[in-house]
């Protein structure tokens, strides 16, 4: 059965909603045969990882870079995942208060390094996240799944 790991950080309310959207929309129950796991940022290893055949990655943007639990997650796991998890897809969800561009580009590059391919949009909220942009989490969690549900 194909898994989804859901890694993420959740420090703040609104990262708990957009995070609680993506899991609605990657266990919709017309997503049939997909295993959702998930794993909070500082708790994932590589093994987990491996063991997965898509992504979804959600963080706060702290000063404009991802969270420091998000980059620990792979600082510890990057050469051990390297060259297994190549193609995977993957989504991403951040929240920010302020600009997001940096970490949007910190995944990008840690995103290219291990080959993974983006599946989506990525959801970028800042603020109290509105209806829609809860919405767009969810889409985010189904298409993601979905995927995985096809292969």
């Amino acid at each position: 059965m194909p898994r989804i790991l859901i890694i993420h950080h959740t420090p703040s309310p609104y990262c708990q909603a957009m995070f609680e959207a993506v899991i609605s929309g990657a266990t919709d129950p017309e997503i049939q045969g997909v295993e959702v796991v998930r794993r909070a940022a500082l708790s994932v290893s590589s093994s987990d990882f491996l063991e997965a055949d898509g992504y979804l990655l959600g963080s706060p943007a702290n000063l404009g870079y991802v969270s420091g639990a998000l980059k620990h997650a792979f600082d510890c796991s990057y050469y051990q995942i390297l060259d297994s998890t190549r193609g995977r897809p993957f989504g991403l969800y951040l929240h920010g208060n302020e600009g997001t561009e940096g970490a949007e580009k910190a995944v990008d590059s840690i995103t290219t390094g291990l080959g993974w391919v983006k599946a989506a949009d990525y959801v970028v909220v800042s603020g109290k996240p509105s209806k829609d942009a809860l919405a767009a989490c969810w889409e985010l969690g189904a298409t993601v799944a979905a995927q995985l549900m096809e292969s």
